[in-house]
């Protein structure tokens, strides 16, 4: 038994219950599943996660959304962008699901995506992913319940309470408190955040806020309520005779006019790759098992619908939402869905339902008599059972943004924007990155106009010129101030409830990107727990930057994650680590160029001379840079951009009377033995063996050597958290640390200004 979590249970009342816990996880998403599982690999023991439905998983299952955005752009072809962390696990579980399932790992040949899962099948997944820490007594999961009140004690939040989530059952008034030193919100609209006082933002952020380009000056008619727009996702699968479902009553095929302009059904099995335009239709979409093509056993086939016009925009609500808020509470119908209860929610997602609906309605009727009949019309589709809900759809809608926490620094357009088509590297890539991520500033329509003067009659769906589709991005890195709220203590951030700007937040909400929020807010709070800290004076320290980010890249009990967003850095690679680990801090710079690191990519003496003298400037007692007046060496003229760190290695260490470097000649082995030894750096005697002294050095080589290195002779970290207060600029740049999303680099080229020469 003292092997085991034992929970405390203090009976309050008859229906009422109190647990005491080290960690709480509100929201049993994807996000908040992977927190779960990576607090209880890291040894925190006593671990609660309360969800409001039964099911687990988030956007793979509860939301229906089976088909994950992965794409990125790489030399103009669209890719996955790399998986890692407990993502890939779920990935690889997926593939063999349905390699044990249907015989091959991909049965989608979706247009959007690789990897495809049917809902429950992608329920029954999370389940097992949390199974063993459930088995093992440290993990507890609480079903059914929705947060109705935080108590916070001295600034810290100390408890939450919660009531049954099942709106119907009236009988039910049972209350569970849990009380935790530590409080992720995962839940879909950040209710904890929001009711425990904390600063948050909801809807769109003016331009005074952030000085975005895609923001707007002011606000006009949709007010604080646009947001990303919700969908209410449905997944439908083979009936092979009439299944149209009756007429909703809000149905008028007005409002789906968009649809008799696009192909409902191609012949595509997408071998030509995904966003390949001849598979593009409403049908081949989001697909999940293509059984025609795979030559699968009829009844097998399966889709889901998530198409634009299905998109629900929550401002300029149609008038019978209106009054139904406004019964609830006079203004109601004017706040962002993020200040609602759940009950006047529930007023706009059974409407979003009834949209959806309709718009299948209008697929299984109006399109089929247009284009005729065939056997993979929406009209021999019906609706899947497998959730258990009477109407047969997901239990929750597709939420694509919520609350969004003020946090130590917020993540904006700016930082990620990218100039041209071809994402490449951010203009800000943080010191503190605890994942790396790219997609598109991606804006579903976010509002309406109605096509005549009845509110309650067909509208269409508006997207604005600055909030639309495909807005490119270059690769970044979410900080962990991030994770960390401004002013309250006992609270971090997780799932979408995050610190970035509405705009960014569109470019951010992805199945992977958000399981890698969950793994990096658990690692934050299990280091707090570990040692008595607030997330604060965590996120203000360098060196506890630098553990989180270690342990991340390690992994705990699976893969690693990858911070820095390089396209072909397998976590299973050798140099995986040190390419991370040398790559955020600065040390190492990426090609600008080029989004790969090259592992095999033979390296020059100039770029050895380049990162070597960084690792030299990384180390507590460090020397100064030295460069005189006029060139050393004949070679690296007087504006040679690496002139400063082939000078200063030369004065620090490295005797040569040659009045040429060569800094163009490929380095091998022995060069970065001999050198790191003059430099006196604890290097690798192997290096200068017969056998592999005149070996040529490559990339992988290098940084796994540089990493040891830095790593056994140790290196210089800020232990000033005066840098994270109010009103303070540590680099000089005119821009405060609270604001300064590279708050040691004073020329914010994203290098510290410790590691380069500044005249």
């Amino acid at each position: 038994m003292s092997r085991l979590f034992v929970f405390l249970l203090l009976s309050v009342t008859a229906h009422a219950e109190v647990i005491e816990a080290d960690l709480l996880i509100v929201g049993g998403n994807e996000s908040g599943c992977a927190a779960a599982v990576q607090a209880a690999r890291l040894g925190v023991k006593r671990i609660v996660l309360v969800n409001d439905i039964d099911w687990l998983g988030g956007q793979f299952s509860a939301e229906g959304v089976g088909c994950p955005d992965e794409w990125t752009t790489v030399n103009g072809r669209r890719v996955n962008f790399p998986r890692s962390g407990i993502y890939s696990e779920v990935i690889n579980r997926i593939r063999a699901h349905n390699s044990q399932t249907y015989g091959l790992p991909a049965p989608g040949n979706a247009y959007c995506g690789t990897e495809t899962i049917e809902p429950a099948a992608a329920a029954k997944i999370f389940e097992e992913l949390v199974k063993p820490y459930v088995y093992a007594g440290v993990l507890r999961i609480e079903r059914g319940w929705q947060p109705v009140q935080v108590q916070v004690e001295k600034n810290a939040v100390t408890s939450v309470t919660f009531h049954r989530s099942d709106l119907s059952d009236k009988s039910d008034r049972s209350d569970l408190t849990i009380r935790a030193k530590l409080t992720l919100d995962s839940s879909d609209w950040g209710d904890v955040i929001r009711l425990s006082g904390a600063k948050y933002g909801a809807g769109a952020d003016l331009k005074s806020r952030f000085a975005e380009a895609s923001a707007p000056a002011t606000y006009d008619d949709a007010d604080q309520q646009e947001m990303n727009p919700l969908s209410w996702c449905l997944v439908l699968r083979e009936a092979g005779k009439n299944s149209a479902i009756p007429k909703p009553a809000t149905y008028d095929l007005r409002s789906f006019a968009q649809l008799d302009k696009t192909p409902p059904w191609v012949d595509s099995d997408m071998s030509a790759g995904i966003y390949s335009q001849s598979g593009w239709s409403v049908y081949t979409h989001r697909r999940l098992v293509d059984r025609w093509h795979n030559d699968l056993a009829a009844g097998t086939e399966a889709t889901f619908l998530n198409w634009p016009v299905q998109d629900y925009p929550l401002c300029q609500l149609p008038q019978r939402v209106v009054d139904a808020l406004e019964k609830t509470a006079p203004g109601s119908s004017k706040k962002n869905i993020v200040h609602l209860t759940p009950a006047q929610r529930q007023i706009i997602f059974d409407d979003a339902k009834q949209h959806a609906l309709s718009m299948l309605y209008h697929l299984q009727t109006a399109v089929h008599d247009r284009v005729g009949d065939f056997p993979q019309t929406f009209r021999y589709m019906r609706l899947t059972t497998e959730f258990g809900t009477p109407d047969l759809l997901p239990p929750k809608p597709y939420v694509r943004e919520g609350l969004r926490l003020e946090a130590l620094y917020m993540l904006r357009e700016q930082d990620i924007r990218a100039e041209t088509r071809e994402p490449k590297w951010a203009k800000v890539l943080v010191p503190d990155g605890v994942f790396g991520f790219q997609f598109n500033i991606d804006f579903h329509p976010t509002r309406r106009r109605f096509i005549d003067a009845n509110h309650n009659g067909p509208w269409l769906y508006v997207q604005t010129p600055s909030r639309g589709w495909h807005t490119d991005t270059d690769r970044a890195m979410f900080p962990l101030r991030g994770l960390v709220p401004v002013q309250i203590n006992g609270l971090l951030g997780c799932s979408k409830n995050i610190g970035v700007s509405s705009i960014v937040q569109s470019a951010l909400r992805l199945h992977g990107q958000m399981m890698h929020v969950g793994q990096a807010s658990a690692t934050l709070a299990w280091l707090c727990l570990r040692d008595g800290l607030q997330p604060r004076a965590a996120a203000a320290s360098q060196k506890h930057w630098r553990e989180i980010q270690l342990r991340l890249v390690r992994g705990s009990g699976g893969p690693g994650v990858l911070i820095w967003p390089w396209q072909d850095l397998p976590t299973d690679a050798l140099h995986f680590e040190a390419a991370n680990m040398l790559a955020v801090r600065g040390i190492w710079q990426a090609d600008a160029d080029s989004v790969s690191f090259g592992a095999d990519q033979l390296m020059t003496r100039r770029e050895l001379a380049r990162v070597l003298a960084r690792v030299v400037r990384a180390q507590p007692n460090t020397p100064q840079w030295v460069m005189i007046s006029a060139p050393r060496f004949t070679d690296v003229v007087q504006d040679d951009a690496d002139r400063a760190a082939i000078e200063s290695l030369c004065s620090w260490g490295i005797e040569t009377k040659d009045k040429t470097f060569n800094p163009d000649t490929k380095a091998d082995w022995g060069t970065l033995y001999r050198w790191s030894l003059a430099l006196k750096l604890p290097a690798n005697r192997g290096l200068l063996a017969k056998d592999t002294a005149q070996r040529p050095l490559t990339r992988a080589d290098a940084v796994i050597q540089l990493w040891n290195m830095l790593r056994k002779h140790g290196e210089w970290l800020n232990e000033d958290d005066a840098w994270l207060q109010p009103d303070n600029d540590h680099d000089e740049d005119e821009r405060k640390d609270l604001d300064d999303p590279l708050p040691f680099d004073s020329n914010n080229n994203n290098v510290p200004d410790r590691l380069e020469y500044l005249p």
